[in-house]
């Protein structure tokens, strides 16, 4: 019995989606199907009655028809239905294929009157106030589908390269950034038993569920070194959490992260080449995306010209532009003395600004650029220092650390990573200089004690990668339910 139960699973199989259908039609024309979706939109008329049925699997939805119009008298927008019949050849304009119906069953009913998804234009702001809904939008759909193929580009590219996918924790004893924004995680009861014994001497409740303060991840990164200690490369796309209170179009409370750490790396330019291999690689696989064309249709003039300007980027013959942090303050500063552009003077030693970052990258490259060896003042402590020679010979009037950001238009600042810092005295040096606990990463100087490589990584903020990707101006709508200081969705 168990045999023939455990066969009998393995030999079902789900039916095909629209886009599964649209893309590999029946093999016999007149064969029966079924078609399993909600009500786009409803056109009626006298003799015959059209549909557009949408599962979300693909852009374009599947137009239904109905010669009987008795079988269409129930379908409103917004209905869930299950419809049989076969699948032709379209003689109207704006579809290949449409589905003559001969069966039609309403599974949920929707009142046209109430439904808040309207087909007028629905704002920003209401969409988000039903975001639960919105992805029964054409934009907010396009985007998810475009989440779901960019990951499965970068799970291409990194196991063509010989990267493992690990998966890291959410719940982490530190701050990897030490920048102080994280969230703090407690048990929502008492950690005190519940009912003591009055003839047993209880111990003290710990005051801490881990006997040591816990937070949500900001970054995978020193667990992600932990394995490449032995796992020579490998990388993560997994969630994470900042509680910076920013408002911008680029922050988000919970966003997602592809961090990638590989050993046996010295090279800073070895990080930059792999991290543009694998744009390259995911703009390369969406040349084509039907996802890619619906968000950025609605575009016009220098806004529409973005996606051709993308799509070259995937094959160009020139690797994308590099320039050191002193290089980038010095152009910065000289066109800021020429026109006074920027609200916050460039000055080497301070960061650089989302408005000098999208300069750069915007006009004076007008493409993606990797600026590299900032300052140690402004970086974590676990960046590698680089020597005072090398920053000598570029001008640069303090110690410099070998790092990058990438920069590209329309967003600024995407990926950072950096080589790190192998070498045991120096790390013990920076963690006590950055005023940290040598005990609470006792554990990471451990694999520098025992074995330590040369290594190197980086993270890239994978809601920003959409943005850029699709047009979408925030990242609130580059995620299915956003988070951000003030307000959480759902």
């Amino acid at each position: 019995m168990l045999a023939r139960r455990c066969f009998s699973s393995a030999a079902a199989s789900l039916p095909p989606t629209i886009q599964q259908l649209l893309a590999t039609p029946p093999s016999a024309p007149a064969a029966a199907i079924q078609v399993n979706g909600w009500v786009k939109s409803i056109r009626r008329q006298k003799k015959v009655a059209f549909a557009v049925i949408s599962d979300g699997s693909s852009e374009p939805g599947l137009q239904a028809v109905f010669t009987d119009v008795t079988l269409a008298k129930h379908l409103t927008n917004g209905a869930s239905v299950r419809l049989s019949g076969t699948l032709t050849d379209s003689p109207g304009a704006g579809q290949a294929k449409e589905l003559r119906v001969s069966e039609a069953e309403v599974l949920g009913g929707c009142d046209p009157e109430a439904y808040p998804m309207q087909k007028q234009a629905l704002s920003v702001e209401y969409l988000r106030d039903h975001c639960h809904l919105r992805a029964r939008t054409r934009e907010i759909g396009a985007m998810l589908r475009l989440r779901d193929s960019t990951t499965r580009a970068i799970h291409d590219y990194f196991h063509n390269n010989g990267f493992i996918h690990v998966h890291t924790p959410i719940i982490t004893s530190n701050d990897c950034e030490g920048a102080g924004e994280t969230f703090r995680i407690a048990p929502s009861s008492d950690l005190s038993p519940t009912t003591p014994s009055p003839s047993t001497t209880q111990p003290e409740a710990p005051s801490e569920y881990f006997n040591h303060p816990a937070y949500l991840t900001v970054s995978s990164q020193l667990h992600l070194e932990a394995v490449a200690a032995a796992i020579s490369r490998v990388y993560t796309l997994s969630p994470c959490f900042r509680a910076e209170r920013s408002q911008t179009s680029r922050h988000l409370a919970e966003f997602w992260m592809l961090e990638a750490e590989w050993a046996f790396t010295s090279s800073v330019a070895d990080l930059c080449a792999l991290v543009e291999g694998a744009l390259r690689h995911v703009l390369r696989a969406h040349a084509s995306s039907a996802d890619m064309d619906a968000l950025w249709r609605a575009k016009k003039g220098p806004e529409a010209e973005r996606r051709a300007r993308l799509a070259a980027l995937a094959d160009a013959p020139q690797p994308w532009a590099r320039m050191t942090y002193t290089e980038a303050v010095r152009v910065l500063a000289e066109h800021h003395a020429k026109t006074g552009a920027f609200v916050f003077p460039p000055e080497w030693g301070k960061g650089l600004q989302s408005e000098h970052e999208r300069w750069l990258a915007e006009e004076h490259v007008k493409g993606p650029v990797f600026v590299t060896d900032y300052p140690a003042s402004l970086k974590p402590f676990y960046m590698r220092a680089n020597s005072p020679d090398a920053g000598a010979e570029e001008g640069a009037p303090g110690p410099t650390v070998a790092c990058f950001d990438l920069l590209v238009p329309g967003i600024g600042e995407l990926v950072g990573g950096s080589l790190r810092e192998e070498r045991l005295e120096l790390l013990e040096a920076a963690i006590e200089r950055h005023g940290l606990d040598k005990a609470d990463y006792a554990w990471y100087l451990d694999l520098r004690k025992y074995g330590g490589a040369p290594h190197g990584g980086f993270g890239l903020g994978f809601e920003r990668l959409i943005s850029w990707m699709s047009g979408i101006e925030s990242v609130r709508e580059c995620v299915a339910m956003p988070r951000w200081a003030g307000r959480m969705l759902l």
